[in-house]
């Protein structure tokens, strides 16, 4: 039988889920710092578990102990969501184009800011990471449907909130 405690199998299930669960960490925290603590944390507490943790529920786990070490850092703080801005070279792009742009971001980043913490993840995970509905639901721990309604009412916010989504 495979087990955590293997090398080979925890550094694969490193792997395949470190970056997707500091994605869901860091939508919900809006902070890289905080985003890899978190993932570092969640995958030392597998080790120190892998004997107790089948591989099969090794990502539902992880998720779990990211997420509620979240709760608790929430507990004493307010989150903001911030992104890392990706800036290109831009120098063939007009001022008034690249000034639109900008409006339109600080929009959207206020419109995203806005909604609730739920939605939002769920829209960017959706959005951001490609994340279909079902593995969404997987991480928050929720139905397929709760999952469908939190995407209908972000993007109707959106939508009332943002000219040309």
């Amino acid at each position: 039988m495979d087990n955590v405690c293997e090398d080979q199998i925890f550094s694969s299930l490193f792997k395949e889920h470190s970056k997707t669960v500091f994605n869901y960490i860091f939508y919900k925290f809006g902070n890289e710092e905080k985003a890899h603590d978190a993932v570092q944390e969640a995958f030392v507490k597998l080790w120190e578990n892998c004997a107790k943790v089948s591989p099969e529920k090794a990502k539902s786990f992880v998720y779990t102990v990211a997420n509620n070490l979240y709760l608790n850092v929430i507990k004493a703080e307010k989150v903001r969501l911030k992104y890392a801005d990706k800036s290109n070279d831009r120098s063939n792009e007009s001022p008034e184009f690249l000034m639109e742009e900008k409006e339109y971001k600080e929009k959207l980043d206020k419109a995203l800011n806005a909604l609730p913490e739920n939605q939002r993840t769920t829209f960017l995970l959706n959005r951001i990471d490609g994340k279909k509905y079902a593995e969404i639901a997987e991480m928050e721990n929720v139905s397929v449907k709760a999952i469908e309604k939190r995407m209908h009412l972000a993007l109707k916010t959106l939508r009332e909130q943002i000219d040309g989504i």
